[in-house]
């Protein structure tokens, strides 16, 4: 089957982040809930033009209904995806099929989590380990991200020190992002000597757990042309799903991005090479290595060697999480929309680290144990 793609008709036309880090008193839907307004702001839309809502919160089963409530909106179409960090991008190939379908005018996709200052710094989640698991009382998640960095570095001699380097690069960015919740400096020894978690994978190897919210504003891209910000033009957005439990997946160190990326890449009609920024969702250094593999950056195996020598840092080879990713700018939960909003940020040259001369922009979000897996292409122009 020939996958069709409405490639740069539709656009994002606002994003926005909003309490990053600790927001002590504000409920998972108020956050979601203001960013939202900042973003609708941001794209000069009114919120009685939103006529879709899609929206994934840790605590909140029916999210779709309780956002429209909250909004005081009477959508066309509401969506709570759950596929974790992968739902968001998920989201907006429904919402740019939609749009160009004509089935819907503006999309609103929001995310937030006070799962810091609510759940005592405990990450908030419905999914567990499954009953196949269980008997081995593997932590959750951190177990399942620690059994593939495990093999990778049996398969690939990955080290240790590899991984470290996929943090230091993050804080790297951290440092110069006034958002992020962790900053100060951070070293491959302090990586080697902090606390093991989850063997081979230590507290520094594991991503934050904070409050946030995000959101994006979707239209299609003519009316975006004569709103309040340049066009972010969604050029390409794939999605796969190899397994749900670690154990099932076909092999530890090929994740479903493989499919993802390269289903996105033909839909914008471009490769690796032509991406400028990268977003990747780092809830692990692993995740990092294995993405940059499964998307093509760099061969499968070498991931720890590509990162290695400050190469995806601050003045490296390929600018990576240039917020500071899940594991120094915030981790509400879910990372995918901090992965997107930060992309729209490099794409309009306003992002806090800025990249020189940014033209497209790589989002990836994953969701499960490595289990879902979702590519978006993201550009400043539609050509």
């Amino acid at each position: 089957m020939a996958e069709q793609f409405p490639r740069a008709r539709t656009a994002i036309a606002g994003a926005s982040t909003f309490g990053l880090g600790e927001m002590p008193g504000w409920s998972s839907m108020e956050l979601a809930a203001k960013a939202s307004q900042i973003a609708l702001a941001d794209a000069g839309v009114a919120l009685a033009e939103v006529d879709a809502l899609f929206i994934c919160t840790p605590d909140d089963f029916l999210a779709g209904l309780t956002f429209a409530q909250v909004l005081g909106l009477r959508p066309r179409f509401t969506d709570n995806n759950r596929t974790g960090g992968s739902a968001f991008i998920s989201h907006v190939i429904t919402a740019a099929a939609m749009l160009d379908a004509g089935m819907i005018d503006v999309a609103l996709i929001a995310h937030g989590s006070n799962q810091r200052s609510g759940a005592g710094g405990k990450l908030v989640s419905a999914a567990r380990s499954s009953s196949w698991e269980a008997p081995y009382q593997p932590l959750f998640p951190v177990s399942s991200y620690a059994l593939a960095a495990a093999r990778h570095m049996h398969q690939y001699g990955t080290t240790r020190e590899q991984l470290a380097e996929v943090a230091v690069a993050a804080r790297g960015w951290a440092n110069h992002n006034p958002e992020a919740f962790a900053k100060g400096p951070l070293t491959i020894g302090d990586c080697l000597n902090a606390r093991i978690i989850s063997s081979p994978l230590s507290a520094r190897d594991c991503c934050l757990v904070t409050d946030g919210a995000a959101a994006i504003v979707l239209t299609r891209a003519d009316r975006a042309r004569d709103l309040r910000r340049a066009p972010v033009y969604v050029l390409g957005a794939a999605a796969a799903t190899d397994h749900n439990d670690i154990t099932a997946m076909p092999d530890l160190t090929v994740t479903a991005a493989a499919e993802s990326g390269r289903r996105a890449y033909a839909m914008a009609g471009v490769g690796p090479g032509d991406i400028d920024v990268v977003s990747l969702y780092d809830a692990f250094t692993i995740n990092t290595i294995l993405f940059l593999e499964d998307l093509g950056f760099c061969p499968k195996g070498e991931g720890g060697r590509f990162v290695s020598g400050g190469a995806i840092g601050p003045g490296g080879v390929l600018p990576v999480n240039t917020n500071g990713g899940g594991l120094s700018c915030a981790h509400p939960g879910m990372y995918g929309l901090l992965a997107i909003t930060e992309a729209v940020r490099q794409l309009r040259g306003e992002a806090a680290s800025q990249i020189d001369g940014v033209e497209l922009a790589l989002a990836h979000g994953n969701g499960g144990t490595l289990s879902s897996q979702a590519t978006l292409i993201l550009g400043s122009a539609a050509d």
